[in-house]
């Protein structure tokens, strides 16, 4: 089983968009023996918290369910226990370096390198912007697990 975590500042955003997307695509391809995913933020400030509801209502309207996702910071113990942790901007993937053992630098990575075709390597943040932010990183997300999880579809 491979185990991926997805990363952004305050897990409310866009790793949980990202998470809902690859657990969409996991349950509809019939890959849950092979994939498990999980979402968290570089900072705590949202712990416990739902995701935005501008993210909720986004997803929903394109069939994903974010409703049950709860907010949480990132961790030690998640560098150890993922297989991939991709962060959805180069922030995090600084942060992720500075802040884990170079034994598990190997691990880390942007989401979107995955879909290198779309000419962007970061998702950028909607929070501080309206729905279409919100729509343009639920857009990247898809695209970016489809091309990350399509793989295995296809034996790559």
């Amino acid at each position: 089983m491979k185990r991926i975590l997805f990363v952004c500042s305050g897990n409310i955003c866009r790793s949980p968009t990202a998470e809902g997307v690859a657990r969409h695509f996991i349950e509809t391809s019939g890959l849950e023996s092979a994939f498990e995913v999980d979402s968290a933020g570089t900072q705590g400030y949202h712990s416990g918290e739902p995701p935005d509801p501008r993210a909720i209502k986004a997803a929903a309207q394109r069939g994903y369910d974010l409703s049950s996702l709860r907010a949480r910071k990132l961790e030690i113990t998640d560098f150890q226990r993922f297989d991939l942790l991709l962060a959805m901007d180069r922030g995090h993937l600084e942060y992720m370096v500075r802040n884990s053992p170079e034994v598990y630098h190997r691990k880390l990575a942007l989401f979107l390198e995955f879909a290198p075709e779309l000419g962007e390597d970061e998702v950028p943040d909607p929070y501080y912007g309206g729905l279409n932010g919100f729509e343009y990183a639920l857009d990247l997300c898809e695209k970016g697990v489809d091309r990350l999880l399509g793989g295995a579809l296809d034996g790559r």
